[in-house]
């Protein structure tokens, strides 16, 4: 079997079905953003992310600066989305020959950046050599009470459902810093053509993690009951939940929030927003669901943006067009072992 065929989370699930754990402190394992650890009345958060060139980033138009922070936030951004707060990080890199020690000091120049603006420490890791070019692997540890911290399995119907700052506004930037990267080939002198989308080209390569999200949630007294970042794209995120939850769920095309630069983008390239908005990821978003009495609170809240209601699961997984229409929702979303990228399809009869 080829392993496109199962994707990412199906070889995930595969590999993972028959773990039990032995350890009592072992909380929570494979399957959420974090897995959980029990100590006294904290528990740890650990959650790893592994970062390939070629694969995640292109050094052509990623400044090492900006990948060491955008590799960073990452983590931190796995450790909010349990409602937790992200304390140290483990860095480990494979690095090829042509890199030089100038280098590596830029990349831990903004993975010092990112620690120091999150309040993380960085404590160890490893370097090792690599034969296809830069490889990055950071373990982030966190903490969170035992009674606040949100999964992906905690949604009910009537529980509505809401998300943080825009969507689709990375994926626009990849796709200009793509667009550009063509344009210039083997023209020395080419100035790329940024102007007027200085967000989108930000939101891919300075991304930020949701922490004062969390800390509006905390003040409102807020805990959500299903919680994720938005890494991989909208769909992919709710069918998450509504599968760990064994719910369904109904958004809302004109709900979604979408800044003007991504609209403009889309329209440029000839690409459909909505799609772009719910499949293409890297956002790191968050994406949350809260029980309905919370309506009035979530409507003051700055940067929330309420999108729909989760259902019974016998309902599906549907977004509702603007002009009615109700299509089922597919997880679209980027994933790194699948043979092909659907993100550009245009969601006439499924989103």
């Amino acid at each position: 079997m080829e392993i496109s065929q199962l994707g990412e989370f199906g070889l995930i699930d595969r590999l993972t079905q028959d773990l039990e754990n032995v350890n009592a402190s072992t909380l929570k394992g494979v399957g959420d953003d974090c897995a959980v650890i029990r100590n006294h009345d904290t528990d740890i958060l650990v959650t790893t992310d592994l970062l390939l060139e070629g694969v995640h980033f292109d050094l052509t138009y990623m400044p090492l600066k900006h990948l060491g922070y955008k590799s960073a936030i990452v983590n931190f951004s796995d450790v909010y989305a349990m409602n937790g707060t992200p304390r140290q990080i483990t860095v480990s890199l494979g690095i090829s020959k042509r890199f030089t020690v100038e280098h590596i000091e830029e990349l831990f120049a903004g993975i010092r950046l990112a620690c120091r603006i999150y309040g993380v420490d960085l404590i160890g890791g490893d370097t090792t050599s690599s034969r296809q070019g830069l490889v990055i692997s950071i373990t982030c540890i966190g903490e969170a009470p035992a009674d606040k911290i949100v999964s992906r399995s905690g949604a009910k119907d009537t529980d509505l459902i809401c998300v943080s700052g825009d969507l689709g506004a990375a994926y626009m930037g990849l796709q200009l810093l793509e667009r550009e990267k063509t344009a210039s080939a083997g023209r020395p002198d080419f100035i790329p053509q940024f102007e007027g989308k200085e967000y989108l080209v930000e939101r891919q390569l300075k991304p930020e993690a949701r922490r004062d999200i969390i800390e509006e949630l905390a003040k409102a007294g807020i805990v959500p009951t299903a919680m994720m970042d938005i890494s991989d794209g909208l769909s992919s995120e709710l069918l998450h939940i509504c599968k760990q939850s064994d719910a369904g769920c109904r958004i809302y095309e004109d709900r979604i929030p979408i800044d003007y630069q991504t609209a403009i983008m889309a329209e440029e390239l000839g690409m459909n927003l909505v799609t772009a908005a719910l499949n293409g990821g890297e956002d790191y978003e968050l994406l949350f669901t809260v029980p309905l009495h919370c309506h009035d609170q979530i409507e003051k809240l700055p940067g929330v943006k309420l999108i729909g209601h989760i259902t019974k699961p016998s309902l599906g997984c549907a977004m509702i067009t603007r002009d009615g229409t109700e299509i089922p929702l597919r997880a679209q979303g980027w994933n790194p072992l699948a043979a092909t990228d659907p993100v550009v399809e245009s969601p006439e009869k499924e989103a």
